[in-house]
């Protein structure tokens, strides 16, 4: 009975730490979402230059990343635009985790923001 008992001792313990694990991937899966989402709203209309704003959109995305606990890894059509066409940012970031027992692994995340000059002319 004691052999038993210390197995599924074992078993729990092994099932609590790969919940654990589990639990830091997730966290960190929405820590880099989160910092892609921002990063992208933070960088679209820094391209706009007429906007005003100082600094690159490539600069912004690294700076609202960091803030989030992420990497910038690519921040695609962050080239400064002067016309009134509407753009697309797309930002990916990183995360770094130290999963329980397996080392460290990166999770990353996508986000896409839309910045339409012309809606500033509507503003009051």
């Amino acid at each position: 009975m004691t052999i038993v008992a210390a197995a599924l001792v074992g078993l729990l313990a092994v099932l609590t730490a790969g919940l654990g694990g589990l639990a830091q991937v997730v966290t960190a899966r929405d820590q880099a979402q989160m910092a892609a989402d921002a990063a992208a709203l933070a960088a679209a209309p820094v391209t706009f230059r007429p906007f005003g704003a100082k600094g690159s959109a490539h600069g912004e995305a690294g700076r609202f990343a960091e803030a989030n606990g992420a990497s910038l890894v690519r921040c695609a059509g962050c080239e400064p635009d002067a016309s009134w066409q509407s753009r697309i940012v797309v930002v990916v970031v990183s995360v770094e985790v130290d999963v329980l027992g397996l080392g460290v692994s990166s999770v990353s995340a996508t986000s896409a923001a839309e910045f339409n000059p012309v809606f500033l002319l509507d503003a009051p």
